[in-house]
């Protein structure tokens, strides 16, 4: 059993969440039970999400996609009331990540999927941001893109898209899960072969031809499972409290 208010103080820290700029609110977003001895992570809050928190009887839901994003509604009703509701009648805490939880060097979203892919020798895409949200990182041998492909897929058990470009081989990529499908352009500036995001646009097929940059969509949900993972591993390591990880496959 572990004080709430101590969890979320050690995310913070751990994070230093207070040092981004993001969309939403991080840390905790609803407050629930002062004491914790389980928490359900998912990568969103999801109905599904909160349900499973309530049947494996959670003390809070651990996420990387939380609530009062910028440019909401302020009224909590519809979907979003329905989902706060669930959580305050069973006094659920509901506990959010998302920029810090990307960028974080060990415990990150991109740190995940970098160990999973085996990249190497690990840069910022973006070397002026001071807790950089891309990464570049090097292929330990340059494969060709239809090897990366394949690779790609068996990872993230994922339909992956490929979207070409002329060069032949990939060893230098660059790398930011979600929906930074527009940071292919960073990727061009680094002179990477290849960039990896989870989703894609109608402009992002040009710009992949036009940058000579293979564009990879491994999935915004694909890319973002691990984070969350890490980081309810780590705090239950610290406090020595329970965690489980629940899993709706989204396929966007």
């Amino acid at each position: 059993m572990a004080n709430l208010h101590d969890i979320v103080q050690w995310c913070n820290q751990t994070l230093k969440s207070n040092e981004f700029k993001d969309y939403a609110p991080n840390g905790l977003q609803i407050e629930g039970k002062p004491e914790v001895n389980k928490i359900v992570c998912a990568v969103t809050a999801s109905e599904d999400a909160i349900d499973a928190a309530i049947a494996l009887q959670a003390d809070a839901l651990l996420v990387h996609h939380g609530y009062f994003w910028k440019g909401e509604p302020y009224p909590i009703t519809g979907m979003r009331g329905n989902r706060i509701k669930k959580l305050i009648q069973n006094n659920i805490s509901l506990i959010a990540y998302h920029l810090p939880l990307d960028a974080h060097p060990t415990l990150g979203n991109n740190a995940a999927i970098a160990d999973l892919i085996g990249l190497q020798n690990i840069e910022a895409l973006d070397p002026t941001e001071r807790h950089p949200i891309g990464n570049i990182g090097y292929l330990e041998h340059a494969i060709s893109p239809e090897q990366f492909k394949e690779k790609l897929q068996t990872i993230f058990d994922f339909s992956i898209l490929h979207l070409p470009c002329s060069k032949s081989a990939i060893q230098k990529v660059g790398f930011c899960t979600g929906g930074a499908q527009d940071f292919i352009e960073k990727a061009a500036l680094e002179n990477c072969d290849a960039y990896i995001s989870g989703e894609v646009s109608e402009r992002t097929f040009y710009q992949a031809k036009e940058l000579g940059v293979h564009y990879f969509a491994c999935g915004h949900h694909a890319t973002e499972r691990y984070g969350v993972q890490r980081l309810a591993e780590a705090i239950a390591n610290q406090f020595s409290i329970k965690t489980e990880y629940f899993e709706l496959n989204n396929p966007i």
